[in-house]
């Protein structure tokens, strides 16, 4: 015969500005089910009767009376759920490089706000002082605050699915909060590119050429093979992340990159040096194995580019110098693999190439994408574009003017302003 389970009729009381509901629950704590005593905020006490706070109570005791009620084992807080079952099937599902994003987003700023949430009970209020709490430190922008509330409604989603609470998505109300504007992300113009390749020696010049020039991500030009070239095009067909070998980003990234004759040239130099390899990486290290870029950016990039203004001496040559070491501003400063990818969008935009096609060179899923984040207007763009509309206007207006569309229209008397008394 099956056992009969104890009905809890719940106790109501009031503390302070608020009604809460007093019951005891089975939850997981420390790894453990516990029978622990619980209490709940209801209503706010003013202009709330104790018989409406037992109503407003009711669909809580529903849950852990009624025939359909959570096992026990669901009872978890957040960050236990998070730590013990949602990042696992993460990195079983995603790759490692989105696995360490994710890990990394609920370790540094989302874990230490919500240690003593509970995920079953966990309110929209909650959430949202989560957010606001991050946005008042100063330390994120507003974007990736909102990078914050999509992993939080992806936490809860997954929660929802397993059969951990019930309900609408806790993050779905929140809002992001006022918070400082990100910083702009940041392209390599035509002339930087040119400066970088006159500074780096050999193989960084040919890696950062070929960055420049194909805009592949950072994995995927770790992942370069030389039998993927072929007929003057580059074949994306794996990509690279801390030694993990996995398939590109996205199915639209493994493609075809075209190869423009300047890196060709560099290429076929750099083939030649390497014994003229048939197959296996294409940019190897000492040892053959694919090289490690942010090692590469450390060891040679960044000093090729730190340079005294009045010596040209590196940090690491100025040590016996007769005078203080003080950058070369008129150098290019790195900014990153990406800002070469971000460069080619955006210096293949400035010579006239439709968005589509660019879409299509850096291998996007959307071209919004390639418009909103690859595509960077550049001071020097801006003032030339604003000249040719000064040319143009004073051309119509001199009637000189290609299309007709500004002329100016026939002088009209103009009424003289009547101050009156």
């Amino acid at each position: 015969m099956r056992k009969r389970t104890r009905q809890q009729a719940g106790q109501i009381f009031k503390a302070g500005e608020w009604w809460y509901l007093r019951y005891y629950d089975t939850r997981v704590v420390d790894g453990e089910l516990k029978r622990v005593r619980i209490a709940k905020k209801v209503a706010l006490a003013k202009g709330t009767t104790k018989t409406k706070a037992r109503e407003l109570a009711r669909p809580t005791l529903n849950s852990i009376n009624g025939p359909h009620r959570y096992a026990a084992e669901t009872a978890m807080k957040l960050s236990a759920f998070v730590d013990q079952i949602y990042l696992p099937r993460i990195e079983e599902q995603k790759r490692p490089s989105t696995y360490c994003g994710y890990r990394n987003i609920w370790e540094n700023h989302l874990k230490p706000r919500c240690t003593e949430l509970w995920l079953r009970e966990g309110r929209t209020c909650d959430i949202q002082q989560v957010l606001d709490g991050t946005a008042r430190e100063g330390t994120l922008g507003r974007n990736s605050i909102k990078h914050l509330k999509v992993a939080l409604s992806g936490i809860f989603k997954f929660a929802k699915q397993q059969g951990y609470f019930d309900g609408e998505n806790t993050v779905r109300d929140t809002v992001v909060p006022a918070a400082r504007e990100s910083m702009e992300t940041y392209a390599y113009s035509l002339e930087e590119i040119s400066q970088i390749l006159a500074l780096l020696p050999e193989p960084a010049a040919t890696i950062f050429a070929v960055a420049a020039f194909t805009g592949a991500r950072r994995g995927e030009i770790r992942g370069m093979l030389w039998e993927n070239y072929v007929g003057g095009e580059i074949r994306i067909t794996q990509s690279i992340w801390h030694g993990h070998v996995t398939a590109p980003k996205t199915r639209k990234s493994t493609g075809t990159i075209p190869v423009i004759a300047q890196l060709a040239s560099r290429l076929e130099f750099h083939r030649a040096r390497l014994g003229w390899v048939a197959s296996g990486a294409m940019l190897p290290n000492d040892a053959g194995k694919p090289m490690d870029l942010n090692n590469l950016v450390n060891r040679v990039i960044v000093p090729a580019l730190t340079r005294c203004v009045d010596c040209r001496k590196g940090k690491g040559e100025h040590v016996l110098a007769d005078h203080e070491f003080k950058q070369d501003e008129k150098l290019p400063k790195w900014h990153g693999w990406h800002a070469a990818r971000r460069g080619l969008g955006t210096n293949l935009y400035r010579l006239g190439v439709p968005e589509k096609t660019i879409q299509a060179i850096l291998r996007h899923a959307n071209v919004s994408t390639t418009a909103t984040y690859y595509i960077k207007t550049a001071a020097a763009d801006a003032q030339a574009a604003m000249a040719k509309l000064e040319t143009e206007l004073i051309g119509q207006q001199t009637g000189n003017g290609r299309g007709g569309h500004f002329r100016t229209p026939r002088s009209k008397k103009i009424p003289q302003l009547v101050t009156l008394p």
